[in-house]
């Protein structure tokens, strides 16, 4: 069913700051995301977590609705990091005694090891969003880390072909987005930044099994590709090294950075019938853009992608960044986006919706 949203809606790519009452942010920030579990980061005992867990998620959908989003996430709340919570949860996952892989800057990190057929033993998120709908009653979207991207990294000793471990996670992503349009998601998100990092690979068999991620899903589906955090990596270059290729991709949106990147939004003609989340904040700084600074960011690419296929979203996850700041940031946003149906309603232009 399409979804009926403003002109230009506003969301999260997925995460929000989690409190320091909740998680170690100092830890959390000296480290890439954690691929293995990492619950030394929490703060509260075992026993009082997740109720912990329950109120920072209350306090993230707060805090988007009081700044005015369309679109509501859980903000990874309850997520050591955008991937370890889904790829742990796995059978055939050896996560006690981890494997070895080189992350997207090449240096080596450890990562769950395959030992046995990838399977889901049940709704692994089911429960996260059904919080988040009885806290709301707005779009509700729910992030997955893609199949590509878990292939990537783990240790594969069991399949021996890059491939076939892809499907597999594949696979197991799928049944996993259908319990979450089960469970209420309006939008369901494959986070795949490593299409970007690895794209060799991707272009051999990453949309094959994004597709097979996606196949069937009853609901509205978008795919996630970045540089990586601005926290933890850099320097970001001036194009996408993977995205023309996501043309072949069933899912409905793609979500992209152009903020920080200064992307030449040219490449978005690539991408017709795709509705295009478009990252308007810049996360390598807590300084708060102006909206005018947003909107400006936006109006880049119209020359590119008809007004209605156009999202806006910050550049990436916004957890690494003081709380405040992310407040004040998808304030401006949400300014911005007013600003911007006003520009388009005195054009003379109708509100369609977004699907």
């Amino acid at each position: 069913m399409p979804l009926t949203l403003p002109m230009f809606p506003t969301t999260l790519v997925g995460s929000y700051p989690q409190p320091e009452w909740l998680i170690d942010r100092a830890r959390l920030a000296g480290r890439f995301p954690p691929r293995v579990r990492a619950k030394e980061l929490w703060r509260p005992s075992a026993e009082h977590l997740r109720e912990a867990q329950d109120d920072a998620t209350a306090l993230a959908v707060r805090v988007q609705l009081d700044a005015g989003l369309d679109i509501v996430t859980d903000g990874e709340i309850r997520r050591e990091s955008y991937s370890n919570h889904f790829a742990t949860a796995l059978d055939g996952v050896d996560v006690d005694h981890p494997g070895e892989a080189l992350d997207r800057s090449g240096t080596p990190t450890q990562v769950p090891r395959v030992t046995g057929p990838i399977s889901r033993p049940g709704p692994i998120q089911r429960a996260d969003v059904e919080f988040v709908r009885a806290h709301t009653d707005r779009v509700v979207k729910v992030t997955v880390p893609g199949p590509f991207t878990m292939s990537q990294q783990a240790q594969d000793d069991h399949y021996g072909d890059p491939r076939a471990l892809a499907l597999a996670y594949a696979e197991a992503c799928n049944e996993e987005v259908h319990d979450l349009f089960a469970a209420g998601a309006d939008i369901v998100q494959l986070d795949e930044p490593y299409l970007q990092a690895r794209p060799e690979a991707a272009r051999q068999y990453g949309v094959e099994a994004v597709n097979r991620a996606l196949e069937s899903a009853p609901g509205t589906t978008a795919v996630h590709l970045c540089f990586g955090y601005a926290a933890i990596i850099h320097e970001r270059p001036s194009g996408y090294s993977f995205l023309p290729e996501l043309a072949e991709c069933v899912c409905d949106q793609i979500s992209i950075e152009t903020a920080q990147s200064g992307l030449d939004p040219a490449v978005l003609e690539t991408l017709p019938g795709k509705a295009i989340l478009v990252g308007v904040l810049d996360l390598s700084t807590p300084a708060v853009e102006s909206a005018a600074t947003v909107a400006a960011r936006v109006r880049r690419v119209l020359p590119y992608i008809d007004a209605e296929r156009v999202v806006l979203a910050p550049d990436c996850g916004m957890k690494y960044l003081p709380r405040a700041a992310a407040e004040g940031k998808l304030r401006s946003m949400v300014a911005a986006a007013r600003i911007l149906r006003a520009e388009h309603e005195s054009a003379g232009a109708p509100d369609p919706s977004v699907a």
